[in-house]
Formats: structure tokens, C-alpha cells, sequence
């Protein structure tokens, strides 16, 4: 099949090349993101591979219909930037990768907490200058400890097993139990979660429900000093009402791997540009909050299930047979 791959960059197509290099697909790789004003470079290709900050809305997928596109094969497992009625009006269909590493997410958000705790980023620039005073570094033990997981699917319980074994304490929220569950992780309603945890570390899918599931109001029931960390999907996260609660110093650390605005930052090199996102540019300025650009999932091994995954369901769309991930109504 004829595969045009959007917002590629050398690592995708390293990998993507790498996975295809036994099955001969044509793969035509652009570094542009998806979007009505780029649609047209798929035209005349079988179907197009997309990753998460491009635009699959209505007018784009009409445009990808048009120009004969038959599939959409995904990098990611999240689909919520894919108009799923208009791809199934449109005979188009739709497939991820349902999951590629989750101990990569898991470990990153582990990798905020430390680094925030111990603010070894603070550290690390301080050493380089020469100076090795230690305040305002002061940490705490983490174990003791007790942590709170949004989302238990493979991600949050492989976060709550790490956690676990650091001595916490694991409290837990999700509107199903998951049965893998250890018998450490104690399922309770989120007020109880918000009022309990010293640290919650959100691992939630981006639906109706979890939109800015991180409020206001939510923040309120946290614990003074509460540390937030989100590697999930950055709208889970309402950033004024963060903003706020590190004004306040309600919420005592911040770690971000999304952004709710990051379509527009993420993936690409600006530090030759003047960023226009304000509230971006003023989380940046907190000492205690660490970003970073939506990398948890990045290492070898994610990459490589990534590549093998999606060139996978190409295989099975294009043969008819084999293990396709497709995404339907009902998975939204």
C-alpha cells in the first residue's frame, strides 16, 4: 500500500522504515502535521499514518477521502483528534496502536516525581555554575508516602507497582476495577483520593468526563501541597486553575509530559521563535514545575512496537486477515 506518514519525524521514519523493511509498502514520509491545508499531499496515496497532533476532523477526512484514502493507521492508542462518525460516513477506516510501552509512560512519570522532589534539574544548573548551596532543594522521603493513581489501565497499574515498591501507599480511581489490580492498590472515590494523596499522578484517557477533570473545584479537595503529575492527555488538566493552585501554593510541585495547548509547541524546534502561548511561558517560570515535551512514551522499545504495530494493521487492512486494531464508535 501507498502510506503517506505525517508529522514524521528521522526517528519515525527510522523506525517505520526498519518495520517495513520485510513488507514493501511505500512509505512517503512528510514532516508537516495534518490538516486541511496539508490533506492534499495525500492525495493519490491508500491511506495515511498519523500521531497525535494531527487534525482528523471532518474537513479533513473529506479531503483524505477524495484523494483516495481508504485507512487511517495511527502512532498512538489515543484517537480523540479523529472524528470517528465522519470516517465511518466516509468508508474510512480507523486503527491505532492500543499499546506500545507502558512501562516507558509509567517510568517518566516517576522520573518527574524525582526530579521534582530532589529538584535535581535545579541542581544539575546550579553545579554547572559553580554553585553548590543547598537551599531550596530540600526533599522529602517518599517512602511512607501515599499516592494517588487516576486511571488504572496498564500504565497506572505499572506507575501504582513502581510507587509500591518505593514504600507508598497506593490509593486509586477509576470507574472500572481493573482485576489485574495487586492487592495494594485500594480503589477509592476520587474525594477520598484528592484529600488523601501527597502525590497523584493522573493516567486517565482523555474522554467527556475527564475533560478538565483537574479543576478548580478539584484542586480545592487536594491536599496543601499537593504534587501533580500528568503524562496522560493535557485537557485532563484545566492549566488556569493550576496556575492558581501554584499561585496559591495549594499545589507544592507540578510535572507536566502534556500540555492542553501543546498541538501548537510540541514535537518541534522553537528556540529560534518568540513563544506565543502566555500561559505556557508563565508555567515555565514556577521553580517548582518541570515540563517536558510530551516524550514519556519516547524510547527504543515503545518506538519499535509502535513501528511493528502499525505497520501491522496495514498488513491486515491490506490482506483482509490478521490482528487489525481498529477503532469504532463504541470505543469513544
Amino acid at each position: 500500500m501507498r502510506i503517506a506518514v505525517f508529522s514524521a519525524k528521522p526517528y519515525d521514519e527510522t523506525f517505520l522504515k526498519r518495520a517495513n523493511a520485510t513488507r514493501h509498502h511505500e512509505l512517503s514520509f512528510f514532516d508537516a502535521r495534518l490538516n486541511v491545508d496539508t490533506a492534499a499531499l495525500a492525495q493519490g496515496f491508500d491511506g495515511v499514518c498519523a500521531f497525535v497532533n494531527d487534525h482528523l476532523d471532518a474537513d479533513v477526512l473529506t479531503l483524505l477521502h477524495e484523494g483516495g484514502t481508504r485507512l487511517v493507521a495511527l502512532r498512538s492508542a489515543g484517537f480523540n483528534h479523529v472524528d470517528l462518525a465522519a470516517a465511518e460516513r466516509l468508508g474510512i477506516t480507523v486503527a491505532r496502536v492500543p499499546a506500545y510501552s507502558p512501562h516507558a509512560v509509567a517510568e517518566h512519570a516517576v522520573a518527574l516525581i524525582l526530579s521534582l522532589n530532589r529538584m535535581t534539574f535545579r541542581a544539575h544548573s546550579r553545579v554547572r555554575d559553580g554553585n553548590f548551596s543547598l537551599d531550596g532543594l530540600l526533599g522529602f522521603d517518599l517512602y511512607g508516602k501515599t499516592v494517588g493513581v487516576v486511571g488504572t489501565g496498564q500504565i497506572g497499574l505499572i506507575f501504582a507497582d513502581i510507587m509500591h515498591g518505593f514504600g507508598c501507599r497506593i490509593l486509586a480511581s477509576d470507574p472500572f476495577i481493573n482485576p489485574d489490580a495487586k492487592t495494594f492498590v485500594e480503589y477509592v472515590p476520587l474525594e477520598t483520593l484528592y484529600a488523601e494523596a501527597d502525590i497523584i499522578s493522573l493516567h486517565c484517557p482523555l474522554t467527556p468526563e475527564t475533560d478538565h477533570l483537574i479543576d478548580s473545584e478539584a484542586i480545592t479537595r487536594m491536599k496543601p501541597g499537593v504534587m501533580l503529575i500528568n503524562t496522560g492527555r493535557g485537557r485532563v488538566v484545566d492549566t488556569q486553575a493550576v496556575m492558581h493552585g501554584l499561585k496559591s501554593g495549594h499545589i507544592g510541585y507540578l510535572g507536566l509530559d502534556v500540555y492542553e495547548e501543546e498541538d501548537q509547541l510540541f514535537f518541534e524546534d522553537l528556540s529560534y521563535k518568540v513563544i506565543d502561548d502566555d500561559q505556557f511561558m508563565r508555567l515555565t517560570t514556577f521553580h517548582n514545575v518541570l515540563i517536558t515535551g510530551h516524550q514519556a512514551f519516547f524510547t527504543n522499545e515503545a518506538l519499535t512496537n509502535i513501528a511493528q504495530t502499525t505497520l501491522n494493521n496495514i498488513d491486515a487492512f491490506e490482506n483482509g486477515s490478521g490482528e487489525l486494531h481498529r477503532v469504532v464508535m463504541d470505543q469513544s
